[in-house]
C-alpha cells in the first residue's frame, strides 16, 4: 500500500542535540548522586523522562522522577537549546516528503515547547500537516504512545500507509507495536545491531543520505 504520510522524530533524527541532552542528564544525575558513563545514559535517549529515568534508577519514586524531569528540561532549555543544529537536509527531507504528496508528522519525545522552538530553527512549519509530543500522551517511546495518537489523528488512514524516521530502536519499537514500519539514521549514534535487531526497514547515515535515495527509499513506496 503506499505511504501516504511520513512521521518524523526529531532529537537525533532531524537536529543535532543527543550528546546534550546526555549532558543535561548527567548534571541531573551527579546532583542525586548518581554516576553513569555517558554511553550508558546515551542509550536511553530517545526515550521521555518516564521511560528513561526508572530504567537507570529502578528505586526513583514518581515524584522524584516528574522532578529531575523537570530539571532536565531547565537545564536543557537554558544551557543548550541555542546551540543545537539542524542535520544537512534535514529541512529539504521535510520539504520533499511534502512535495510528494505525503503528510508530514513531528512525533517526539521532546515536549511542545522544543517542538516549537525546532519548528522554526528548522523553517518547517509550512511543510508540518500535525505533530505529536510527550505533552500528549501519558507515556513516551518505546510505548506507542506518541505513533498511537499521530495515527489516530490522521485517521482514515491506516498504519500500512504510514512509516517512521527515527534514530533510536526506541523509535522503531514504538512504531512496530502501532503496526508502522521505521527507517533509521545513524546519525543518533545507535549502533546497526541495536537498529535491526528492533526492526528497522533500512538504515541511512542521515537524514541527507535518505533524501539522496529518497525514490529508491521505503519513504516512497
Amino acid at each position: 500500500m503506499k505511504i501516504k504520510a511520513v512521521l518524523f522524530d526529531i532529537d537525533g533524527t532531524l537536529v543535532d542535540s543527543n550528546d546534550e541532552h546526555v549532558a543535561a542528564w548527567q548534571t541531573v544525575f551527579r546532583d542525586v548522586g548518581a554516576h553513569f558513563t555517558d554511553r550508558r545514559v546515551h542509550d536511553q535517549i530517545g526515550k521521555g523522562t518516564d521511560m528513561l529515568v526508572p530504567t537507570l534508577l529502578p528505586d526513583a519514586n514518581p515524584a522524584d522522577v516528574e522532578k529531575m524531569g523537570k530539571l532536565h528540561g531547565d537545564i536543557f532549555k537554558s544551557r543548550y537549546l541555542e546551540e543545537i543544529a539542524p542535520f544537512r537536509d534535514a529541512r529539504a527531507l521535510i520539504e520533499k516528503v511534502a512535495e510528494s504528496g505525503r503528510e508530514v508528522v513531528l512525533a517526539s519525545s521532546a515536549s511542545g515547547s522544543e517542538r516549537d522552538h525546532y519548528l522554526d530553527l528548522l523553517n518547517i512549519r509550512p511543510f508540518v500537516a500535525l505533530s505529536t509530543t510527550s505533552d500528549d500522551v501519558e507515556k513516551t517511546k518505546p510505548a506507542p504512545d506518541i505513533f498511537s495518537v499521530a495515527l489516530r489523528k490522521l485517521a482514515p488512514l491506516t498504519a500500512s500507509e504510514v512509516i517512521v524516521v527515527g534514530d533510536t530502536p526506541y523509535d522503531v519499537e514504538a512504531a512496530a507495536k502501532c503496526g508502522i514500519g521505521a527507517v533509521a539514521v545513524r546519525s543518533g549514534k545507535f549502533g546497526d545491531e541495536a537498529l535491526t535487531g528492533a526492526g528497522a526497514l533500512a538504515i541511512y547515515d542521515d537524514v541527507a543520505a535518505l533524501l539522496r535515495d529518497f525514490e529508491h527509499s521505503p519513504l516512497n513506496r
